[in-house]
């Protein structure tokens, strides 16, 4: 799941809307995608709400002219499904979107059911990416991945999890299966993942997405009323979402964060995080170490 970014105001962007993000390759297939990406955990959650779709067009719109494309939800996620499903088809965003959704349930049958629902909800055939959500029933659901995989129902297959002390089995799974993606939380203040699972990853050509990437609004609470440090210039950093995400994104083994959001100046500001250099491994330490001075 991934958490959208606390109301904050935001500085004057210096770059142009019509600049493209970077993209990272999936291992797996050679296939790019935008390194931002856009979660949709109670974001999307809006039903048939005129007024809750309004904004989250305009966010799709950012999220695909700025060079995104990745928009990952969940059945977990209410209507968060249907309410994607229904907006890139209307504003004809369905090519350039890379959809991808999870499995949440329990049973072969129950599985095979709730997949078939979330891609007709999202009008997704095939789907770009179907993960196994939380790891649940992951060895019953990985046999019907790996089959709808090979007829070509699903495009790529991955695990998710959103908590340290899944890890472990997160990083025995990607040892033991060939898998194309794994989900897992990461954040400048949570680098458990750091230890061994993106590690892992890397060396394994697992694809990375990343969640929780703002601790659940944690690090906006830490760093309000604070001037972001003068030397985060040095990598195009403009706001403090942009420098959690840079550091993020600067981890050779991360492929794509998926911070979740409902406003559009929020969008843009996340996007411009996949804009200019990323933080060096010095720099990335100098960012740790300053986290800790606040």
């Amino acid at each position: 799941m991934a958490i959208g970014s606390a109301s904050l105001s935001l500085p004057n962007f210096s770059f142009s809307m019509d600049q493209k993000i970077m993209k990272r390759a999936i291992p797996s297939s050679g296939e790019k995608i935008g390194v931002v990406g856009l979660g949709t955990w109670q974001t999307f959650d809006v039903g048939n709400s005129e007024e809750g779709r309004s904004p989250l067009r305009e966010v799709l719109k950012v999220l695909v002219n700025s060079g995104g494309n990745l928009v990952d939800s969940s059945p977990m996620y209410g209507s968060s499904e249907k309410v994607v499903g229904d907006l890139t088809h209307e504003l004809d965003l369905e090519d350039p979107i890379f959809y991808a959704t999870k499995v949440w349930t329990s049973g072969e049958s129950r599985g095979k059911s709730q997949m078939e629902s979330s891609m007709k909800k999202m009008g997704a055939n095939p789907m770009d990416l179907m993960q196994i959500h939380n790891l649940q029933d992951w060895k019953t659901h990985i046999k019907t991945l790996y089959d709808w995989k090979e007829k070509g129902i699903i495009r790529h297959i991955g695990i998710t999890h959103y908590v340290d002390s899944a890890h472990v089995a997160l990083e025995r799974i990607i040892k033991s299966e060939k898998l194309d993606f794994v989900q897992m939380n990461y954040s400048i203040a949570s680098r458990n993942a750091e230890r061994s699972l993106l590690p892992t990853a890397l060396d394994k050509g697992v694809a990375v997405l990343t969640n929780v990437p703002y601790g659940g609004g944690s690090l906006f609470r830490k760093v309000k009323g604070k001037e972001l440090p003068e030397w985060s210039k040095e990598f195009d950093c403009q706001s403090w979402g942009q420098f959690f995400l840079k550091y993020l994104l600067s981890n050779p083994a991360v492929t794509c964060v998926i911070p979740g959001t409902s406003k559009p100046h929020h969008m843009k500001d996340n996007m411009g995080a996949g804009l200019g250099r990323m933080p060096s491994a010095a720099e990335r330490k100098k960012m740790i170490d300053f986290m800790k001075t606040i």
